[in-house]
C-alpha cells in the first residue's frame, strides 16, 4: 500500500535536506531514506517525517521501500554509481523515478529505459534540479522560436554560492575525461579549454568555458537540435587551468587520485549557507541558429542553484503524484513544456 506520496532517498545530504524542507512547506507526505541510520534518525526528529534505513545495494529491501510511495526523488549521487539500481527497482515497484543528476552518462542510460517504463506505467525523469530544469526549459523556448534551428548554445553563471560536497564529488569523478558536445546528433569528445565564448548574461558579461553539462543529452531529446554546446561563465584563471589540465588527464583518471580528492572533499563544509542561497542568483543564456544564418537569443534569471533545485524537484514531484503522470522517459521540458521554470517565484525570462 502506498502510504506516502514521496520517498526522498539520500535525504540527509546537502541538497536532500533542502528538498525535505521544501516538501514540508508544501505539506507533502514523505518517507525519508538512505543508508545512514544515525543521520536519518536526527533528520526525522527535526522534520517530523518518518524514515527507513535501506542500502541501495539491497535490491529486495529497496523494492519493498519504493512500493510504499508513488514517487522517489533520488538524491544519492554520484548517480553513475546509483541511478541504475534505483531506476531498476522503481520499474519493479511501479514507482515514478526522479533524481537531481547532471551527469550525461546517467541521462543517456535512463533514456534507454523508456519502453520498460511505459510497460510498467511509470515516469522516469532524471535531472529535476538546476541540472537541467531551467536550461531545458530555455532550450525548448529557443527551439519554439526558431523551429528549424540546427545549432543550440547554452550557458550559465552564478552570482554567489559554491559547491555542495555531493556536486564536488560528481565533478571529481569526471576529471580527466575532457568535454562533450552534441555534434550531428552524436555525443562527441572535445578537448577542455578549446571552446570559449564571451557571453552577455544581462547584468554582466563573462568569458565562458564549454563543459560536459547534462543538456548535451537532455536538450537533444527536448528539441531535436543535433548540435549542442553548453558553457559556464568562469574567470580567466579557470580557462588557463582547464587547458593545463590536459597535460595530466592520464593522472586525473587514476582511481587513487580520485579517492584522494574525494577524501579532501569530505573535510569541507557541506555547501553554501542560507544567506548565500537566499541572495544568490543564477543566470542562463541561450542561442539557436539555422543553416540560413537566422538566430534567436534569450536569457533566464532564477534563484540560486541549490535553492532552485529544491523548488523544481518538489514542484515536479507534486505535479506527478497529483495524477499528472505520463509514462516513459522524459526530460522536464518535454513533459511540462517551456513554461515550467516560470512557475518558480523570482524567475525572469527575457
Amino acid at each position: 500500500m502506498r502510504n506516502y506520496q514521496i520517498i526522498i532517498y539520500g535525504s540527509y545530504g546537502y541538497t536532500g535536506q533542502l528538498i525535505v524542507e521544501e516538501c514540508k512547506a508544501h505539506n507533502l507526505t514523505v518517507l525519508l531514506s538512505g543508508r545512514n541510520a544515525l543521520k536519518l534518525t536526527l533528520q526525522s526528529e527535526q522534520s517530523g517525517f518518518p524514515f527507513e534505513t535501506v542500502d541501495i545495494s539491497d535490491r529486495n529491501a529497496l523494492i519493498t521501500l519504493l512500493k510504499k510511495a508513488t514517487l522517489v526523488i533520488h538524491c544519492g549521487g554520484p548517480f553513475q554509481f546509483t541511478a541504475q539500481q534505483m531506476a531498476g527497482a522503481c520499474l519493479e515497484a511501479g514507482t515514478h523515478y526522479t533524481d537531481i543528476t547532471g551527469e550525461i552518462p546517467v541521462f543517456e542510460l535512463l533514456a534507454g529505459y523508456d519502453l520498460q517504463a511505459k510497460e510498467k506505467g511509470i515516469c522516469i525523469m532524471p535531472g529535476v534540479g538546476f541540472d537541467v530544469v531551467p536550461s531545458d526549459c530555455l532550450a525548448l523556448h529557443l527551439k519554439n522560436r526558431l523551429p528549424d534551428a540546427t545549432h543550440l548554445q547554452l550557458a550559465f553563471a552564478m552570482s554567489k554560492g559554491g559547491l555542495s560536497r555531493g556536486t564536488a564529488k560528481t565533478m571529481t569523478e569526471g576529471l580527466g575525461y575532457g568535454g562533450l558536445i552534441r555534434k550531428d546528433g552524436k555525443l562527441t569528445s572535445v578537448t577542455l579549454g578549446d571552446h570559449v565564448l564571451e557571453i552577455d548574461f544581462g547584468p554582466f558579461k563573462s568569458k565562458a568555458l564549454c563543459i560536459p553539462w547534462g543538456d548535451v543529452a537532455t536538450a537533444w531529446r527536448s528539441t531535436g537540435i543535433p548540435n549542442i554546446e553548453v558553457y559556464t561563465g568562469v574567470p580567466d584563471k579557470t580557462i588557463i587551468a582547464a587547458r593545463l589540465s590536459r597535460l595530466i588527464n592520464w593522472l586525473l583518471r587514476k582511481r587513487w587520485v580520485k579517492n584522494y580528492l574525494l577524501k579532501k572533499i569530505e573535510s569541507r563544509s557541506t555547501g553554501p549557507d542560507q544567506e548565500k542561497r537566499a541572495s544568490g542568483r543564477s543566470y542562463l543564456w541561450g542561442k539557436v541558429y539555422n543553416e540560413n544564418g537566422d538566430t534567436f537569443e534569450a536569457r533566464l534569471e532564477t534563484p540560486s542553484g541549490y535553492l532552485l533545485t529544491a523548488k523544481t524537484a518538489v514542484l515536479i514531484a507534486a505535479k506527478i503524484v497529483s495524477g499528472n503522470s505520463k509514462t516513459g522517459y522524459y526530460t522536464p521540458a518535454q513533459y511540462f513544456g517551456e513554461g515550467l521554470i516560470l512557475e518558480i517565484e523570482n524567475t525572469k525570462l527575457s
